[in-house]
C-alpha cells in the first residue's frame, strides 16, 4: 500500500516523463507547486517507490522512470477523469454531428478522429466481426485440379476464392470434407473459421479423410480472409515519432503485427463479462512485439450488446488520463449514433 506522499510523488513522475520522455529526478519534482517536498525527501521516497517495483533507473546516475507495474497503479488509481479542454470536446462533439448514414464511413471516421486527437495508432473492429457467421461453405471443381471455395454468411453475403486441389484428393473426398465443415462449422463467426478449423473439425477430418493433411489445407486457404474490411487502422505511421522506436527494428515489428488481421482481431475482441473499458500496458497484451506498447480499449453497444471496439496502441509513456477520456466520449457518441441511424 502507497502512502499518500508516495502516490502524490508517483503521480507527478509518471506525469513528467510522460510529457519529457526523459527520466525523472528529484530536484525537477521538487520545483512542481503540488508536491511541496524538498530533493532530499523526495530522493528517498523515490528509492523506497523502486524497491516496490513502481520506478525504475535506466543508469546509476540518471533519474527514475516508471515501470509498467507503475502504470498499472496510476491507471488504477491516479488517472484524473473529465481532464479534455474544451477545443477537445468541441472536436468530438463534432463528430457526433456529422451526418455519415453508412456505418462503414462511421467507423472510418471515428478511426481517423482518434488517431489525429492522440498522435498513436487507433484501430476498430467493425459491428459485422461479431455478427457474420457462416451460413453455408461449398466447394465447386473447375477441373481436376482446381476448385471455386464460396462461403455464404448469414448476412447473405458471397465470398469466392479459387484453390488448388492436391494430386490425389477425390471429388467424393472433397465433397465428404464439406460435408463435415458444414455440419460443424454453421453458425460459427466468420473471424473464428480459420481456429475452429483445426478445433472442432480436425479430429473428425483425420478419421474420415484418407488424405487429411492436404484437405486442411485447401479448406485452410479457403477460409483465409485476407481482406479483412471489418478492421480498421488509422494513423499506424505515428509509432515513428515516439522517442521510444528510434529503433527501426523494434518498430518494424510492430508494424509487421499491425498488419496481421487475426493477432489485431484476437486482441480487439471484446471478452464476455469485462469491463467496457480495458488497459493493457507492455506484457499484459501477450505479444512480444507489443511489449513496450499499451493497447487501451473501449467497446460500443446497441441495447446494452457488445457491437465493436475501439482502441488506441501507443507507447508504455502513454497520456492514459487524455486517451482513457477521448476513448470513453467516443464510445458512447458511437453507441448513440448507431442506435439512432442502424438500429
Amino acid at each position: 500500500m502507497l502512502t499518500e506522499r508516495q502516490r502524490l510523488i508517483l503521480n507527478a513522475i509518471i506525469d513528467d516523463y510522460i510529457r519529457s520522455a526523459e527520466p525523472v529526478g528529484s530536484r525537477s519534482i521538487s520545483k512542481r507547486q503540488d508536491v511541496g517536498f524538498s530533493p532530499a525527501t523526495i530522493r528517498n521516497e523515490m528509492s523506497d517507490l523502486e524497491e516496490q517495483g513502481y520506478l525504475e533507473q535506466p543508469h546509476t546516475s540518471a533519474g527514475r522512470i516508471p515501470s509498467h507495474k507503475g502504470y498499472r497503479y496510476y491507471v488504477d488509481h491516479l488517472v484524473p477523469l473529465n481532464t479534455l479542454k474544451p477545443v477537445e470536446m468541441r472536436e468530438l462533439k463534432a463528430f457526433y454531428a456529422e451526418k455519415l448514414n453508412v456505418m462503414e464511413q462511421v467507423i472510418q471516421h471515428a478511426s481517423g478522429i482518434l488517431s489525429h486527437m492522440t498522435n498513436y495508432t487507433s484501430i476498430l473492429l467493425g459491428p459485422e466481426v461479431f455478427h457474420t457467421s457462416l451460413r453455408h461453405f461449398q466447394l465447386l471443381p473447375l477441373n481436376e485440379t482446381t476448385a471455386v471455395a464460396i462461403i455464404v454468411t448469414n448476412t447473405g453475403q458471397v465470398e469466392n476464392k479459387t484453390v488448388d486441389i492436391p494430386p490425389g484428393i477425390s471429388i467424393s473426398e472433397m465433397e465428404k470434407v464439406v460435408n463435415l465443415l458444414n455440419s460443424k462449422l454453421v453458425g460459427v463467426p466468420i473471424y473464428q473459421l480459420k481456429s475452429r478449423l483445426y478445433t472442432a473439425l480436425g479430429q473428425e477430418m483425420e478419421k474420415h479423410v484418407s488424405h487429411f493433411e492436404d484437405a486442411m489445407k485447401v479448406l485452410d486457404k479457403a477460409l483465409d480472409n485476407e481482406s479483412d474490411q471489418r478492421l480498421y487502422l488509422s494513423g499506424a505511421t505515428n509509432m515513428l515519432n515516439q522517442p521510444e522506436f528510434k529503433d527501426v527494428e523494434k518498430v518494424k515489428h510492430i508494424l509487421d503485427l499491425l498488419e496481421e488481421t487475426p493477432t489485431l482481431l484476437k486482441l480487439m475482441t471484446p471478452v464476455p463479462g469485462a469491463p467496457e473499458m480495458q488497459v493493457r500496458i507492455g506484457t499484459e497484451n501477450d505479444h512480444e512485439a507489443f511489449a513496450n506498447c499499451s493497447l487501451i480499449t473501449a467497446t460500443y453497444a446497441i441495447d446494452g450488446e457488445a457491437l465493436g471496439t475501439i482502441g488506441i496502441l501507443g507507447p508504455t509513456r502513454m497520456e492514459y488520463a487524455r486517451v482513457i477520456n477521448i476513448l470513453d466520449i467516443l464510445s458512447k457518441d458511437l453507441t448513440v449514433m448507431l442506435t439512432q441511424r442502424f438500429k
